[in-house]
């Protein structure tokens, strides 16, 4: 059986992540090549790289790069996450609706108009103070606001599009005062948890300062599996909260961060690097 070639999709400096992938591969005898989109994204130049993967992995978060995944799948190539992923369920207001319409749990969200005066009027019906504004794409916590009136929510809204443009809508979503439950599942099984807390409001992204884990009862576990089932995401970090004693969705990430724990971070690479090549192999 022939080893498997990969390409691995990452941005900036070269990190203690990409380190370990390169590591374990040789250890599994799987060919990784590094593709630094932050320096190296030539159309032409990544359409000749590819031509010898199995299969392509975008272990980067960037908005910008899911235009290259999305070349990457034109010329043919699987790539790990897929571009339809991150736009049908890591959209914030469809993977709402997705969850809605599957029964499973999630803070109460409204999508915004683009036009202030019929913003106002939206949240004024939606009456749930304080609230948090949320761009539709962000990552780590970015594009992602408390506002206690009208009038700071605005002030929010305005600020998102004045920083990121209004092509991407704004929802608004009832404030849960919650800590921040992440699960990471690969390949639909539950491989790492970590209670993530904060003195502040945020939780989650870069915000939390102090991780523990927690235990999944079966409730959790019933919607653990439904959101991994709805979503079609193999390797994601799902955000809970605690609502009256309740799990609540928050959202699910692909890309998920390994660095919860840094005892277990080679063995999550590992984890993934395993469904990669069965992926790859197919």
């Amino acid at each position: 059986m022939k080893n498997v070639t990969i390409g691995y999709l990452f941005t900036g400096d070269l990190s203690k992540d990409e380190k370990i992938f390169l590591e374990e591969a040789k250890k599994k005898n799987v060919e990784l090549v590094l593709l630094n989109l932050s320096r190296d994204s030539d159309e032409k130049r990544i359409e000749e790289l590819i031509k010898s993967f199995d299969l392509v992995y975008n272990a980067t978060a960037e908005d910008y790069v899911i235009e290259i995944v999305k070349t990457i799948e034109g010329m043919g190539k699987k790539v790990v996450d897929s571009s339809k992923a991150y736009y049908y369920i890591e959209d914030k207001w469809l993977f709402f609706l997705k969850c809605k319409e599957n029964n499973i749990p999630t803070p109460e969200t409204i999508l915004l108009s683009e036009n202030e005066t019929i913003a106002k009027k939206e949240l004024k019906e939606f009456g749930r103070w304080p609230v948090v504004l949320k761009r539709v794409v962000g990552t780590m916590g970015e594009y992602v606001e408390k506002a206690d009136n009208i009038s700071e929510a605005i002030g929010v809204i305005n600020k998102f599009w004045k920083k990121g443009g209004k092509n991407f809508p704004v929802v608004a979503q009832e404030f849960i005062h919650s800590p921040s439950y992440r699960v990471t599942v690969i390949d639909g099984e539950i491989v790492q948890t970590a209670l993530k807390e904060n003195k502040g409001w945020k939780a989650t992204g870069v915000y939390a300062k102090k991780f523990k884990k927690f235990e999944v009862d079966e409730k959790l576990k019933k919607i653990i599996d439904k959101v991994v089932r709805i979503s079609g995401i193999k390797i994601c970090g799902i955000d809970f909260f605690k609502k009256d004693g309740e799990w609540i969705v928050l959202e699910i990430n692909s890309e998920p961060g390994f660095d919860f724990f840094e005892g277990e971070r080679r063995k999550l690479i590992g984890k993934t690097l395993n469904y990669l090549v069965k992926v790859a192999r197919q």
